[in-house]
């Protein structure tokens, strides 16, 4: 027989990786679209993009999961290491790294509420921060003139807040912020009035005040926005909100909390009679301080009048009185003595002075002016006389010159004289472009040592003169300051600069 031969074909399907994982990954989110795991939380790492990255464990196995930031924000706590939470999801699978992981939509805390959860999360880091600490709470102002509250006008509450108020003290001023307390945005409301206050500052104290209800109902005032709008206040608060049960973030980071708002309103202002009764008490007791301090100032003065030290004084001040006295006495009679002495020496003048006849002074003093006048003008007579007779005595000595000139050759003399000029000329200018050809050889060598020596030849090779606003040349950068308006003198135009830098 014939062998036969088989010959079977087998066929493969061979898988990229990523083919591999969009197969398992399309599986399990077909599989498993909707599923709740519980388990505890760790290795937890919020990004900046505010996803949360974490892993769900229990004793034997463990589940990378993740919650992004569209599902995120929607949480009322924020998971942290060792929390055991309920999270509900769709499995699918990160391509990248070929891992299954659970896609988180909802968290929940396992046996303790998101909203309980939550409040204890914010309760320990604001009080880790500080601000439950009571050294930095405020006092209230002992009678405000202006209450303000942060409630809504339409609820019981503020009708309760009103009537106290008035029924304590009637003239109180009260300014109420219109603000949601309860749902969503109410927070933002609540927060945005405790800043509205404070920007304002017409009042000096405020009131936070809503009615009972649950967690969820006073969940406004657990928001950290809240809080941190209380300790920034710079107006002292009260936290009224619910029953005298309830407590909220607001009660502890607040500076007193009250139980109800009705008894805020009975905080915040004490009744008006008891201002009056108070006020009563203090000026009596004012009154009776002031008549004791009078009866202790007037014994005291009694027992000081009748020392014997005042009794000695007064012997001290006659005493004092009986020498000023005999002073005033002898300034007198010194006084008198010297006005006598002056009276005495102004009869001696005046009888010295009637001496004297000012007429017949005054007509020697004329005489004497007449003689001198006279003796003048003689002088002056003669003195014209011989001055006349000195002219023509000149006058005829040069006439006579005059005649004997005319006996000379004057062309003679005017040849000679217009010969030795001459000569003197030729002199003269032979010397002058001696003098002048010197001139012109110092003048030269003066312009080349100028040349080699000027600051324009050094300017013509791309140097600068620089300077300040004085005029002074800069020399050292430490002559100027940043800002200083420089003058630079280039070999041809002139800039104008500020200094932006300095180098050492």
């Amino acid at each position: 027989m014939g062998q036969i031969g088989l010959n079977f074909q087998i066929q493969r399907k061979i898988y990229s990786v990523t083919e591999l994982n969009l197969a398992i990954k399309g599986l399990l989110e077909k599989q498993f679209p909707d599923v709740w795991v519980a388990g505890e939380v760790s290795n937890f790492r919020g990004a900046s993009s505010g996803h949360l990255y974490f892993t769900l464990k229990d004793a034997g196995a463990q589940l990378r999961a993740v919650c992004f930031r569209n599902q995120a924000r929607y949480l009322k706590f924020k998971p942290q290491d060792g929390i055991s939470v309920i999270a509900r999801g769709r499995l699918g699978v990160y391509e990248a790294r070929g891992e299954y992981q659970l896609y988180v939509e909802y968290l929940e805390p396992a046996g303790l509420g998101a909203l309980q959860l939550a409040f204890e999360q914010l309760k320990a880091k604001l009080a880790a921060e500080g601000l439950f600490d009571p050294a930095r709470k405020k006092p209230l102002p002992v009678l405000p003139r202006t209450v303000g509250v942060v409630t809504s006008p339409t609820g019981a509450v503020i009708r309760d807040i009103l009537r106290v108020l008035r029924r304590r003290f009637r003239n109180m001023n009260v300014l109420i912020y219109p603000a949601r307390v309860q749902g969503e945005g109410a927070g933002e409301e609540i927060a945005e009035g405790i800043k509205q206050f404070n920007r304002e500052r017409k009042v000096d104290v405020m009131i936070l005040a809503r009615g009972g209800g649950s967690l969820e109902d006073l969940w406004p005032f657990n928001e950290e926005r809240v809080a941190r709008a209380i300790a920034a206040s710079k107006i002292p608060v009260i936290s009224a909100v619910g029953h005298e049960t309830d407590f909220t973030i607001a009660d502890f980071v607040a500076d007193l909390r009250a139980p109800t708002p009705s008894a805020a309103a009975e905080l915040v202002v004490h009744p008006k009679r008891d201002f009056r009764s108070e006020l009563g008490n203090r000026v009596r007791h004012m009154a009776q301080l002031v008549q004791l301090k009078i009866s202790d100032a007037r014994a005291r003065w009694t027992e000081l009048r009748s020392h014997r030290a005042f009794q000695t004084l007064a012997a001290r001040v006659r005493e004092r009185a009986q020498r000023v006295d005999d002073n005033i006495t002898s300034i007198e009679r010194v006084i008198q003595t010297r006005l006598e002495r002056a009276r005495r020496r102004w009869l001696e003048l005046s009888a010295h002075l009637l001496r004297y006849e000012p007429a017949r002074l005054l007509q020697i003093s004329r005489l004497q002016l007449h003689e001198q006048k006279a003796r003048f003008e003689r002088s002056v007579e003669e003195m014209t006389r011989r001055v006349g007779e000195l002219l023509s005595a000149r006058r005829e000595s040069w006439l006579r010159a005059s005649a004997g000139i005319t006996r000379y050759d004057f062309a003679r003399s005017l040849a000679l004289k217009h010969a030795a000029r001459a000569e003197r000329v030729t002199k003269v200018g032979t010397e002058f472009q001696s003098y002048l050809v010197e001139r012109r050889n110092r003048l030269a060598q003066a312009t080349a040592i100028l040349n080699e020596r000027s600051p324009l030849i050094v300017l013509d090779r791309g140097y600068s003169i620089t300077r300040d606003a004085s005029g002074r040349i800069v020399r050292d950068a430490a002559q100027v300051e940043v800002g200083d308006e420089l003058s630079i003198r280039l070999a041809r135009g002139e800039l104008e600069a500020s200094v932006n830098r300095k180098k050492p």
